[in-house]
């Protein structure tokens, strides 16, 4: 069994109808049951603000309120908290100029700290490799 954290954009990306938006390698990491996916809740917090301000709409979510549990009980992913040791990791972290994502960030320390893999499409998440973060890249387009 492999450990993976998922980005926001990965979950928006997953729920959406659009199969250009997942990468086959992607597609198979997340369809594959012995695979262990979570989210960091501030991902999920992301992703609850955005469908709030209309800026997603995901069909199988009537709401805001439908997104945890639709992440748990539908998908089976994991959501991970935010602790102590990932915040002294992201203390740790530089900041990068055009990398100032606050939330990508935590995501980032929890992977690093947790020693899991992290998918993304976001291409600033590749200064974060030599800190130690494993990361699957979601090349978007097949």
């Amino acid at each position: 069994m492999k450990r993976y954290f998922i980005d926001s954009n990965i979950l928006i990306f997953y729920m959406s109808e659009d199969d250009d938006d997942i990468s086959a390698e992607v597609q198979d990491i997340l369809s594959n049951h012995n695979n262990l996916i979570s989210i960091p809740s501030r991902c999920v917090e992301e992703v609850i603000h955005l469908q709030q301000s209309g800026k997603i709409r995901i069909k199988q979510w009537k709401s805001a309120e439908d997104i945890v549990d639709f992440i748990t009980d539908e998908l089976n992913f994991g959501i991970k908290h935010t602790g102590n040791e990932h915040l002294r990791t992201l203390a740790k972290l530089p900041l990068f100029p055009d990398h100032k994502d606050p939330i990508d960030r935590i995501a980032i320390a929890q992977a690093i700290t947790e020693k899991t893999g992290i998918i993304s499409s976001d291409t600033k998440f590749h200064y974060y490799k030599k800190y130690g973060l494993d990361l699957v890249f979601n090349k978007r387009g097949r």
